[in-house]
């Protein structure tokens, strides 16, 4: 597991500099041809790692259920995101991986309900299977951000 949340601190690494090399417009910007923007991929990541780690396995997240209605997969930009609400993901982006590290090293994820996640038609069966894919899903949408940048 050590080595999965490395990777997703890298990851989270790379989306905090998208937060810092764009303006909040640019955060916003919904390039024709996309559906969402950089701020809503970057929301979607921090939501979809705490419903798979921590809902999945009937533990408390850290996203409100506000949240995670406007960043769940499905969803879309509904109007433009506060600076203030830039602020708040920009600090979760890392506080969900430092709590995931202490809740894995206090053995909190005791139990898991499997999940067949539609991207790869794949089947999570515990936490360690949850993490190593959430690693695989935050690698598409730094992908999806790397279009969306050319464009705004």
């Amino acid at each position: 597991m050590h080595t999965s949340l490395q990777v997703t601190i890298a990851s989270r690494e790379l989306l905090q500099k998208f937060i810092e090399n764009h303006t909040l417009e640019q955060l916003n910007t919904i390039p024709d041809g996309f559906k969402n923007n950089i701020i809503w991929n970057i929301g979607h990541v921090i939501v979809t790692q705490q419903l798979l780690a921590y809902k999945l396995s009937g533990l408390a997240m850290m996203v409100t259920d506000e949240m995670v209605a406007k960043y769940q997969k499905g969803s879309a930009p509904q109007g433009s995101v506060s600076q203030e609400e830039v602020e708040a993901i920009k600090n979760l982006l890392f506080t969900t991986i430092t709590k995931a590290q202490e809740d894995l090293d206090n053995g909190l994820f005791q139990n898991y309900m499997e999940y067949t996640v539609s991207t790869a038609n794949f089947t999570l069966k515990n936490i360690e299977d949850a993490m190593q894919f959430n690693n695989f899903h935050e690698g598409i949408h730094i992908g999806i951000i790397m279009q969306l940048r050319k464009f705004v």
